[in-house]
């Protein structure tokens, strides 16, 4: 409001509105008088309802369309989100004219679901194997139930401690849960395995229960706790891997915490109550058959284990051999950040010639966006023009495809169509569009699989980034372009691409000040009439009832189309009269560079690449330090990678941290549990056979060591020791309190923990096999961690058996003699 009238009964607002309301409203607007006679708008120009940008157009499966992207915002739950925009999008539709419809082009929240599923699933599947390898060996129902209660139990208090922390139920937390299913168990099956052994001795379910408790409640107490102290470094690590890693971390020592609670309070009364004396039980063909073959086993499993013990020297060479072996595994081994995630969905940026037209480009995009329609694969797509990619204008464009469910793509096939194996993964689709795309003349094509977590960087043309800095500029180019171009020749590499655009084609419009001067034309008013004629500047608003639209002002677009436009612009001079742009201008064709990109504030040219199949990110990373060594690049160029290489590369040394700070935790809290500097590294002694294990099955599996298989690794260190844990316990209190021998008591120890420990490993094995066979949505990000526990616990079990007991009482001797140098007392043994 202008103000107001106050009269003596009422006030009135005064209102002034110079506010055109639509376009045709300029038309009438006076700009000038001409003999006296006003000039309006519409005697010299035209107004036109239009868009901003006319030079930006999108389509959806080859039709016009406006297509709008949807985030969900930090810490909102995007199944939630997905939810409440598609309730709404009914009510749109409702205010739209009937000739526009409204489609969803790409739904993230159908792979998380089917993710999702998916582990609920493999979770399922993973606790009914659990409990069919309890059977097995139990061959009772009722000694089958016992341990099997401990699992649902042990997920209902994780989930609860979850919802404590305010987790919400995702891939990471599922997958923790899958992985614990298999060891959850193991302390209950411990328990009930020494309570059951003394049953089978005679003694009443009652007493045995007791009994048994006192005997394994220290082992399991040891087991548990070492178990959870594998994952503390987990929780409290820092960086992207922290905060990927903190949930799954969290919700295993939940799992592991209440699998222990449960172990030694409802298992031992449930034995008590639900075990039959021994005089009672009667067996069927089933269990006799089994037992026997069981008592097969455990026979030659003591042949063999006194076999080793008395030939130590050449199990110890074996337990030296699996130490070189997993070194130099590590060495050979192919190594990724995060496995690539089918999420249903391929992403490709185009990029023309700079000084390409818009109109000349959507021809371009036209003929790729063809070839993606006609792939059988796609589902639908949308296709852009005027942005994309690091740069946006008329000569870059994207394309975005949305991929048909696994189960209706084409498959994988020898010949023809015989020989089929697996649906097309998204990395595939894209790959065989890579070279149908690469026939069209005038445009690069790069596509790329969207990863399931992008980490820092920015929107390049491919998925890998690679940042060079310089002071110097010149220098800066030449060794950018030096660099991308061995690159593409390397191996590996595919789409190597850089941000550098060194030229477009210009126009240059030189003031000749002179003659500008004698002509009363000023430089300012030579840019302003160029600006206005071709740089569609704004020079006024229109305010609607909901929305704001700007009033532009430029030349008609047939006037915009050619240099020669120029020599018919006409410039005001001080004094009003009109003088042609060339009379005070002097105006060359040439070129100039597009843009100069920088980094930290230094001039900065970032190479992006993706990976050819069967390459992984650490072949990119050593190819480039060869590359750049080999062209001799000066060291005044500082180079670093961006992204999830830059994260990759962090990832590296942080896991090898990692993986030390696990091992010292857990050594620590072995040694105060036994009291000893010695025995946990006895204990330890497994873990090179269960990392041998898991880095050969990846490398026969041909999967690269990644994030989720180096967890894996970590597991394997708290599952592999639960095996040593159960004999080294017996051992010890064999030696401590009955004084026998070690030799006598590891054998013992070995022989009578031998069914426990067959059972423990079965069940952590049967429990992650679902994970490791890779089946469903989403199954490649599991599949490494479940290859490596998978062979790990093969080949430890395989080994450990054996290499334990040596260990063990070879360390027993060194310690002996250490006590024997400090002046402590020979080890008292039974008198003979």
């Amino acid at each position: 409001p202008a103000g107001t009238l106050n009269g003596p009964q009422q006030a009135i607002v005064v209102h002034s509105s110079g506010q055109l309301q639509s376009a045709e409203a300029f038309n009438h607007q006076i700009v000038a008088y001409k003999n006296g006679a006003p000039v309006r708008v519409q005697d010299v120009a035209t107004t036109i309802n239009g868009v901003e940008n006319p030079y930006v157009a999108s389509w959806y499966n080859g039709r016009r369309a406006i297509v709008l992207a949807i985030q969900r915002q930090p810490g909102s739950n995007t199944i939630e989100v997905v939810d409440e925009v598609k309730s709404i999008l009914p009510r749109f539709l409702q205010q739209l004219p009937a000739t526009l419809k409204l489609d969803v082009l790409y739904d993230r929240s159908i792979s998380i679901r089917q993710s999702v599923s998916d582990v609920q699933t493999t979770l399922l599947l993973a606790g009914a194997l659990v409990v069919l390898v309890i059977f097995v060996f139990l061959r009772t129902l009722s000694a089958t139930i016992i341990p099997s209660l401990a699992l649902p139990i042990a997920v209902i208090g994780t989930f609860a401690g979850m919802a404590y922390f305010g987790y919400s139920l995702d891939n990471l937390s599922l997958l923790a849960l899958t992985l614990s299913v298999g060891f959850v168990v193991d302390d209950a099956i411990v328990m009930l395995e020494n309570v059951v052994r003394h049953v089978e001795d005679g003694e009443p379910p009652f007493e045995a229960a007791l009994k048994g408790s006192r005997e394994i409640a220290f082992t399991i107490l040891s087991m548990t706790v070492s178990l959870a102290a594998v994952f503390i470094p987990l929780i409290f690590m820092g960086g992207i891997m922290g905060r990927l890693l903190h949930e799954f971390a969290v919700t295993i020592v939940l799992a592991i915490v209440f699998s222990g609670i449960v172990s030694v309070t409802l298992t031992p009364m449930l034995c008590a109550r639900m075990l039959k004396p021994e005089h009672k039980r009667s067996h069927n063909r089933f269990y006799e058959f089994s037992e026997r073959s069981f008592e097969r086993m455990q026979k030659g499993y003591e042949r063999t284990l006194g076999w080793s013990i008395r030939h130590a020297r050449a199990v110890f060479i074996v337990f030296l051999l699996s130490i070189a072996a997993t070194i130099g595994l590590f060495y050979v081994m192919q190594q990724d950040f995060l496995p690539a995630s089918d999420q249903g969905q391929i992403f490709g940026l185009t990029e023309a010639a700079n000084g390409t037209s818009f109109a000349q480009m959507v021809r371009y995009q036209q003929q790729a966006a063809a070839i993606v329609a006609r792939d059988p694969n796609i589902d639908g797509f949308m296709s852009a023009v005027g942005s994309g990619g690091s740069s946006s204008g008329a000569n870059s464009g994207r394309i975005f495809a949305s991929l048909k469910p696994v189960e209706r793509r084409a498959h994988s096939c020898l010949i023809g169509n015989l020989f089929c194996w697996h649906a097309l993964s998204a990395a595939e689709v894209a790959q065989e569009l890579r070279p149908k795309l690469s026939h069209i003349p005038g445009i690069n094509i790069y596509m790329q699989v969207p990863p399931s977590i992008r980490i820092g960087g920015r929107l390049t043309k491919s998925q890998y980034q690679y940042t060079l800095q310089d002071l110097d500029q010149e220098e800066l180019q030449t060794w950018s372009i030096k660099l991308m171009n061995a690159l593409s020749t390397a191996a590996g590499f595919v789409d190597v691409t850089s941000d550098l655009q060194l030229t477009t084609p210009s126009v240059n419009v030189t003031i000749d000040r002179d003659k500008a001067a004698a002509l009363n034309v000023t430089p300012t008013a030579v840019e302003t009439a160029l600006g206005a004629a071709f740089g569609g500047g704004q020079i006024s608003q229109i305010y609607g009832s909901s929305d704001t639209y700007q009033v532009i002002l430029e030349l008609l677009p047939q006037y915009q189309t050619d240099p020669t436009a120029l020599s018919r612009l006409y410039v005001s001079a001080s004094d009003g009269t009109l003088v042609p742009l060339t009379a005070v201008t002097k105006i060359t064709s040439g070129s100039m560079p597009l843009s100069v990109n920088h980094q930290g504030q230094l001039p900065s040219v970032t190479i992006s690449f993706d990976l050819a199949p069967g390459y992984a990110l650490s072949d990119a990373v050593s190819s480039i330090d060869r590359v750049q060594a080999r062209l001799g690049m000066p060291s005044t160029i500082a180079t670093s990678f961006q992204g999830t290489a830059q994260a990759y590369q962090q990832s590296t040394s942080g896991i090898g941290l990692l993986l030390l700070a696990a091992l010292i935790v857990v050594y620590i809290v072995l040694g105060i549990l036994y009291e000893s500097f010695i025995h946990p590294l006895t204990i330890l002694s497994g873990l090179p056979s269960a990392a041998v294990g898991a880095l050969i099955t990846l490398k026969l599996f041909n999967v690269p060591l990644s994030l989720y298989a180096f967890v894996g690794m970590i597991m394997l260190i708290g599952i592999v020791k639960k095996n040593a844990i159960m004999m080294i316990d017996f051992a010890l209190t064999r030696e401590r309190s009955e004084h026998v021998p070690p030799e006598q008591a590891i054998q013992e120890a070995a022989l009578i923990r031998f069914r426990p420990i067959m059972m423990t490993t079965m069940a952590a094995l049967m429990g992650t096999l679902p994970i490791a066979v890779g089946l469903g949505a989403g199954s490649e990000t599991r599949q490494p961690l479940g290859l490596a526990v998978v062979g790990g616990l093969i080949l430890s079990q395989l080994l450990t058996l054996y290499i334990t007991p040596v260990i063990y009482i070879g360390l027993d001797r060194l310690g002996m003699r250490i006590g024997e140098f400090r002046g402590r007392p020979a080890r008292r043994l039974p008198a003979e």
